[in-house]
């Protein structure tokens, strides 16, 4: 089996041993890739066709006005109109000076106000929200960021379903299947008792005990056959999920081509539809200082683009690799893992992937420099 990405041949095939791409993935991304260039070309086409009429509407209502205006149009000497001519053509060659029409004097004019909004797009923290996604899964969310025009970085918790996780469910589900097989087989064996046993008050203190039971039995039963069926789709979906990606101005996309890491908590995911703002690293020389003021950009309980700050409280080792890590007391919350923590010029330091338990104020991010050095032959 030849790699399509890095064309490494191997006798697998489900996953290349050398770039780690999954082939029925890389696939499936392919072909959505090519339904998606398709819709583009075929939209552009009749975007062509819509402007060229409304251009020709926009000539021919240019000529009728002239036509219909033209005629009545008489030259004027007023001396007013002659003085607005003027100061007009004043202003034109020196835009820093106005005349009043009515006085003749010379004021400055005011300062343009620059739209709210544009500010809020260029500054430090609007262009990490417009670079940060929401991610969904079929087991849960999460954040993520682009750190090139067509690359997100996320937690690899987030696209990868822990497997820990999905055994303690499988061993859930079966214990409850067996208990409920036990009590079954405790009513027949109490029934066949009250058959045998005389009228009096011990039968029917039995009787009683056995329709408790029985309203039970069935409370249970319907739980554990929702139980199974959330099962059976939750493994269905990993067989192939479906990992959508959330813009900020809320455009979806489903994305095929996902790359993990076997040493830290990262993931790399492409989206070749996008095109917009990345997020950039710090230029060398500019290192992280204690006491730095920080952000937090993600969707913690589904408030997407959501902004917390906080300060670089330093470097931690942690886990049982002694994994390097940022500490910040800014807060991290459950849906935040995979965002950005940014600094107040905006460049990103790291990925936001865990807190402690019980604490308030102690979150930990990967540093940046590892997401390159875990998928340098990507982000090359």
């Amino acid at each position: 089996m030849k790699c399509p990405k890095c064309n490494h041949t191997q006798a697998n095939a489900t996953e290349c041993r050398k770039c780690g791409v999954i082939f029925a993935k890389y696939e499936a991304f392919e072909r959505r890739k090519k339904e998606a260039a398709a819709k583009k070309a075929r939209k552009s086409t009749k975007n062509v066709g819509l402007y060229a009429l409304i251009f020709s509407l926009m000539i021919v209502t240019a000529a009728t006005t002239y036509y219909l205006v033209a005629p009545k149009t008489k030259k004027t000497t007023d001396h007013s109109l002659q003085t607005a001519e003027e100061t007009a053509e004043s202003t034109y060659q020196n835009p820093e000076v106005l005349k009043n029409v009515s006085t003749g004097k010379d004021v400055k004019p005011a300062k343009k106000q620059k739209n709210t909004a544009i500010i809020a797009q260029a500054s430090p923290v609007g262009r990490a929200r417009s670079a940060t996604v929401s991610i969904e899964t079929p087991w849960g969310t999460g954040s993520g960021f682009f750190i090139t025009k067509n690359y997100i970085v996320t937690n690899k918790h987030v696209v990868e379903f822990d497997t820990e996780s999905l055994r303690g469910i499988q061993e859930k589900v079966a214990t409850r299947r067996k208990l409920i097989e036990l009590e079954k087989e405790k009513l027949t064996n109490l029934r066949s008792q009250m058959r045998r046993m005389s009228a009096g008050p011990t039968k029917s203190q039995l009787e009683i005990i056995i329709r408790e039971r029985e309203k039970s039995l069935a409370h249970y039963i319907a739980q554990q056959q929702e139980g199974e069926q959330r099962l059976a789709e939750l493994e269905k979906k990993l067989q192939a999920p479906d990992i959508k990606v959330i813009l900020e101005d809320g455009q979806e996309h489903y994305i095929g081509y996902v790359l993990t890491s076997p040493n830290y908590d990262l993931a790399l995911l492409a989206l070749f539809a996008h095109d917009g703002t990345y997020l950039r690293t710090a230029p060398q020389g500019m290192a992280m200082q204690q006491g730095d003021k920080v952000f937090t950009v993600g969707s913690p309980v589904g408030l997407r683009h959501t902004v917390t700050s906080g300060v670089f409280s330093g470097f931690r080792r942690r886990g049982p690799n002694n994994q390097l890590y940022l500490q910040t007391d800014a807060a991290i919350n459950p849906g935040n893992s995979g965002g950005p923590l940014i600094d107040e010029k905006g460049y990103v330091h790291g990925v936001n992937t865990m807190i402690i338990k019980d604490t308030e104020g102690i979150g930990f991010a990967i540093p940046i420099e590892k997401v390159y050095e875990e998928f340098s032959s990507t982000l090359r």
